[in-house]
């Protein structure tokens, strides 16, 4: 099943220029989409990406959320994807302490996302913001899924955010595309061949989260 969420339509852009990419996403990797034109740009759990070209921005979620955010005056945009709220303090629990600047953390992909977006051309009363994923794909763990879910939920209200769309919770994966330029998403649910595969990479990844919290990412998808 897709799921297509419409911002206000705009003209598309001239095209890509890579002169303009936005410093410090240069590293990653964009590939060209013959059948829509686009240059797409996949990001990786602990990975965020904003632009103001007409691109598209492509995620694999399981338990994972991503909030697209986008300024339909500026026409800017980018999306994260992280998988867990906020790193845990000593005693096991989900706590204040931020793990260095990493985004694989709710709690700093969503302030590293809206600064990013600001400083590409956005305003902050401006933003509308989209948010997927959060599925329990992990069924013999705590519900990972609904804590982000919550999560970016209480984030956007505190930070008065406007949360404009949602396609959250469930039990199947999703495939996320996000048009910055535009505000435009477009969801895919994966059947249960790739959420067994997901669960399997998801569990890999949150070991490496709980021996290396700070330092270093691990490529899933």
């Amino acid at each position: 099943m897709t799921v297509v969420m419409h911002a206000p339509s705009a003209p598309g852009a001239a095209g890509f220029d890579a002169r303009r990419v936005v410093r410090g996403f240069e590293h990653l990797r964009r590939f060209h989409e013959p059948n829509t034109g686009h240059m797409s740009v996949k990001i990786l759990p602990g990975e965020y990406y904003a632009t103001a070209q007409d691109e598209v921005i492509t995620t694999v979620l399981g338990s994972c959320v991503s909030a697209c955010i986008h300024d339909p005056d500026a026409r800017v945009g980018g999306m994260n994807h992280f998988m867990l709220p906020e790193p845990a303090t000593n005693g096991g629990r989900w706590g204040d302490t931020a793990a260095g600047r990493s985004a694989r953390y709710g709690s700093d992909a969503m302030e590293q996302l809206v600064n990013t977006v600001l400083k590409a051309g956005g305003e902050r009363g401006r933003l509308r913001v989209k948010i997927f994923g959060g599925g329990r794909i992990l069924a013999q763990m705590t519900d990972i899924g609904k804590r982000n879910i919550d999560f970016v939920r209480e984030y956007l209200q505190a930070e008065s955010l406007s949360l404009t769309a949602e396609d959250v919770g469930g039990t199947q994966p999703r495939q996320v595309r996000f048009y910055p330029f535009s505000g435009r998403v477009q969801v895919r649910r994966l059947d249960r061949v790739a959420d067994t595969g997901l669960a399997d990479r998801e569990r890999r990844y949150l070991k490496q989260l709980a021996n290396d919290p700070i330092k270093g990412e691990v490529e899933l998808f």
